[in-house]
């Protein structure tokens, strides 16, 4: 998935208007993951609740309901008048990036629900060790997208950079929903002959809501940073040029944090009874943060920086430039993402969602005060304070599960010292 986001910035980067089309494109995407925010948990959900028939039927039926919703809300925010609202009153973004950007939104109308259907069942393949059906479909997404975005860009026809790339990420999620269906067929079909067993509390819309709505708080808040991150940029010395460069290094740092976002679900998959796996897991995780913060410090410290930015992305020698300084603040993220998953896994095991939620709360918090402060009196450029706002965001976040997880660690049976469940 890293792939994707590098692919369509260096595709829209390469056709024309390439400024106006990196920034609506940086646009509509945060828009997109917002509104799909609430079911990206939905993979935890399965991974940890479906063990039979009963689970399997409520958790699909509370899936198609929040489908449902989410769909609906992209309808309302394309509405013109109320993306006008959002994106050219409040947001202030020029009427080039509004235009491009509104349409962008438009394609992305399937996103939601195809992202959700296909965590679902993305979920039942992880609990059940066929991780590597998940890859399957990953390389299918991303072949079908860049599929679909390099064919658009050599056609000919004159669709606009942003507009390539929204067509391209809907087919691409879509091609995806539907293999992850086909790969999980004989899963389901043995999770439907299953009955509830012995020791499985049942699953009522009540502890169902209690489990699932703190973890889709958490996904909101956490992918709120992406709006809010584009509202101050549009207000920011150098606006367009960090409002280009966006889309750009969140793919790269994407790369680099993949593996420890995917690392949330192996600990929820693996850890076991009482954590007991937990050394184990702890090891592993030492190992992927420190490649992960290697690979990405090897990347923007040193001349492969300019074969990054120049030749791979398509970036201008002026927006290169302009990108390094954010690129290198944003270096320890890489290594801080596979930590918080580790620490949400801990919790998730123990059923305790609402502390991630605040966890998260404290990061969206501290990014949106930063941003508000540093672009309102200092002369720094937008996207060197947004990178300064997303590491001081994490850390924080990291630093209270540091102190919430002590009492999950096996050994360690302290009472929780803070007021969240």
């Amino acid at each position: 998935m890293a792939v994707e986001g590098p692919l369509l910035s260096s595709i829209i980067a390469r056709m024309a208007d390439p400024t106006f089309n990196l920034a609506a494109y940086g646009v509509a995407l945060p828009f997109a993951m917002v509104i799909e925010s609430p079911i990206i948990m939905m993979l935890t959900a399965s991974n940890a609740l479906v063990r039979s028939r009963e689970s399997y039927c409520k958790l699909r039926r509370f899936l198609f309901a929040l489908n449902t919703l989410l769909t609906l809300s992209v309808l309302v925010l394309v509405i013109p008048q109320v993306f006008e609202l959002i994106a050219g009153r409040l947001m202030g973004l020029p009427r080039e990036v509004v235009y491009l950007s509104h349409k962008s939104v438009l394609i992305l109308l399937p996103w939601p629900a195809a992202i959700g259907y296909r965590r679902f069942f993305q979920g039942i393949l992880v609990s059940h060790n066929m991780t590597r059906r998940v890859a399957y479909g990953t390389l299918l997404r991303v072949s079908s997208m860049a599929a679909c975005g390099i064919g658009l860009a050599l056609s000919g026809w004159k669709i606009p950079g942003a507009w390539v790339g929204a067509i391209s990420l809907s087919v691409g999620v879509t091609c995806e929903a539907i293999a992850s269906r086909f790969m999980a067929s004989s899963l389901v079909r043995r999770i439907k002959a299953t009955p509830r067993q012995e020791g499985e509390p049942p699953m009522t819309l009540s502890s169902l809501l209690d489990f699932y709505l703190p973890l889709a708080m958490t996904s909101l808040l956490g992918i709120a940073t992406s709006p809010i991150t584009t509202f101050f940029l549009g207000h920011s010395r150098r606006a367009v040029e960090s409002l280009a460069v966006a889309p750009v290094l969140i793919s790269l740092l994407f790369i680099f944090r993949s593996g420890g976002m995917a690392y949330q679900e192996v600990g929820v998959a693996l850890l076991g009874e009482g954590n007991k796996n937990y050394q184990r897991l702890k090891t592993f995780a030492i190992f992927l943060g420190g490649f992960s913060l290697l690979g990405l410090t090897l990347l923007t410290a040193t001349p492969l920086s300019s074969l990054w930015f120049r030749k791979i992305v398509g970036l201008s020698p002026s927006l290169a430039a302009f990108a390094l300084t954010p690129a290198r603040i944003m270096t320890p993220l890489a290594a801080l993402e596979v930590l918080i998953s580790l620490q949400r896994s801990l919790l998730i095991n123990r059923r305790k969602t609402r502390a991630i939620t605040a966890a998260t709360a404290i990061e969206v918090t501290t990014l949106a005060l930063i941003m508000a402060v540093l672009i309102g009196f200092s002369p720094v450029p937008g996207a060197i304070v947004s990178a300064i706002a997303l590491l001081s965001g994490r850390v924080l976040a990291n630093l209270f599960l540091f102190f919430r997880t002590r009492c999950s660690l096996p050994g360690q049976n302290k009472p929780d010292s803070l007021p969240y469940p």
